[in-house]
């Protein structure tokens, strides 16, 4: 109902007031209305400027279209594929075996080991592909703690493999038999899955989709920025922010579901008991079944390493680097999508297995390989099923709003309107727009909560004067902070549909937390990022704008 009768309300607009300005406004409106209904699907309602702005003459369709495909958008994909392939050798659940190991299985070191696990992969792949595999390693690993009988063999961890989108398969809830685990121990342990997984992401510009959306739209409000956010700059005022959340989010979960009594969290001059050794014995018996690293994996990963390496050391901004001096000099040629694609274009090239006369193999062929070419370490089936192209059109969508807002005089308007706010210190206005975003976040798409906001508040940085990345940054960090409800996005919706949580323990524990990452944004932003950004001054790429 809502898909036809809320345009017909607001057609009003257009029609009384036939006005450029009036016109972008409905369009955002109604899309706004779509995505926080999901009326329609949220990459459907991302396709609306190419109808709406022709007809309303707003923009040509050619000059639309263009907006979908844009460098921020090969990012993605490219460092998408890249995540693909790590998925698709199970480097990550080697990775997250392998650290467990290292920290042990005492509760509150437990805990910090799966944090840290899941925001480390959650920088580089999907937060609800990471979600999706950690958890059921949580579930195996807590069923020997908990358990009422001698501790015995764990049934096999079942890491589901879905596609990395937006939505939640129903591969990923558990078994029915795994409703049973007691204690509160096993909430916290589910429950810092999911909020891991949403700060880990915030630390790289790949690692979730409002970044991305950032620097697009950085890119096409203020195209003469000097790419002032790249992968490093980012990273660098970003993953500090990220160290300090996750740090005191595992205080806060350990407060909550464990109490602060050491010598039973930590074990503090105890023995490990029969329970604890089982659980040990799970995380070393699943690492054991993945045998020893394949030639196709430490390919993925020197790749994947190369990848990393390539992105820091192209623009680091404290040097020049690589791209500046080989190809950067008098035009910005290569950029972190150029990075992205070629390794992602390697994936399809190289072999996912070594030459039959070394890596261990013996000279003579094997009767049971088949001859003829290797398979490739990605292949582009596996690719098409677990690349998210939705978000693609997500982002596409939120650059076309943001051209039609420029082109239509929109922003201006809206800049001009927000002119009074010059009265209000800055660091107030963004800790109040942080409180708006991080609140309307829990109801929506994060990627669309940005891409509605992020236009808005340049148009609000201009008119008053003040840096647009004071405001930007902390806002398109709050768009991921949806810790309170388990719609707010996928990783809660996976944790919990495991059904040891209850909605009011989400959101009691997800409002302090959603606190927790505002107030760090805002030291963040006012110390190292004031330092990083030069948000003391007014930058003369911001004033040139024709936003």
């Amino acid at each position: 109902m809502c898909i036809f009768v809320f345009p017909l309300m607001c057609v009003c607009v257009c029609v009384c007031v036939c006005v450029c300005v009036a016109q972008c406004a409905y369009v955002i409106i109604l899309m706004a209305v779509f995505w926080c209904t999901e009326a329609l699907p949220l990459a459907v309602t991302a396709l609306l400027p190419v109808l709406l702005f022709p007809l309303f003459g707003i923009m040509q369709s050619k000059d639309v279209c263009m907006q979908y495909l844009k460098d921020t958008n090969m990012l993605f994909v490219g460092g998408l594929l890249v995540a693909v392939a790590v998925e698709h050798w199970n480097l990550h659940k080697r990775i997250a075996l392998r650290v467990l190991l290292c920290v042990g299985v005492r509760p509150a070191l437990l805990m910090l080991g799966f944090m840290g696990v899941t925001a480390f992969l959650s920088m580089w792949i999907s937060n609800t592909a990471t979600t999706a595999m950690m958890v059921p390693i949580v579930q195996a690993v807590l069923q020997q703690l908990n358990s009422e009988g001698e501790p015995g063999e764990s049934p096999p961890i079942l890491c589901s493999s879905e596609d990395p989108g937006l939505e939640v398969e129903g591969e990923t809830k558990p078994p029915s038999n795994g409703g049973d685990l007691p204690g509160r121990l096993t909430g916290g342990m589910i429950l810092s899955i999911c909020y891991a997984a949403s700060i880990g992401g915030t630390a790289t510009l790949t690692g979730t989709g409002p970044n991305l959306v950032l620097t697009g739209q950085m890119n096409e409000l203020f195209p003469q920025n000097g790419d002032v956010i790249n992968f490093a700059s980012w990273f660098g005022f970003a993953f500090p922010n990220m160290i300090l959340m996750l740090t005191l989010a595992w205080l806060w979960l350990q407060f909550v579901y464990m109490g602060f009594n050491f010598k039973k969290t930590w074990g503090c001059g105890s023995v490990k008991t029969e329970k604890e050794l089982a659980a040990y014995k799970v995380i070393r018996e699943e690492h054991r079944r993945l045998g020893p690293m394949s030639f196709g994996e430490l390919s993925v990963l020197g790749l994947f390493v190369l990848l990393v390496l390539l992105w820091f050391t192209r623009d680091p901004g404290f040097v020049d680097g690589w791209a500046t001096n080989l190809f950067n000099e008098r035009a910005e040629y290569v950029t972190d999508a150029t990075v992205a694609i070629f390794i992602a274009i390697l994936l399809f090239i190289l072999p996912s297995k070594g030459p039959r006369k070394c890596w261990g193999r013996r000279n003579t062929y094997e009767a049971d390989e088949p001859s003829g070419p290797s398979v490739p370490l990605l292949t582009w089936r596996v690719a098409q099923k677990k690349l998210p192209w939705n978000i693609v059109l997500l982002l596409g969508g939120g650059f076309a709003l943001a051209k039609g807002s420029e082109v239509s005089g929109l922003s201006m308007w809206m800049g001009e309107q927000m002119s009074p706010l010059k009265t209000i210190p800055p660091w107030a206005i963004a800790i109040i727009l942080c409180l708006l975003i991080a609140t309307f976040t829990e109801c929506t798409s994060n990627v669309a909560t940005a891409t509605l906001f992020l236009p808005v508040l340049a148009s609000m940085s201009q008119s008053i004067g003040m840096n647009p990345l004071y405001i930007m940054v902390p806002c398109t960090l709050s768009a991921s902070f949806a810790f309170m409800l388990p719609v707010a996005t996928p990783p809660n919706a996976i944790v919990f549909s495991y059904g040891y949580l209850k909605v009011a323990d989400m959101a009691k524990t997800g409002i302090v937390m959603n606190i927790i990452g505002i107030l760090c944004i805002t030291l963040a932003i006012n110390s190292w990022g004031r330092a990083m950004f030069q948000l003391d001054t007014f930058p003369a790429w911001a004033n040139n704008t024709g936003v």
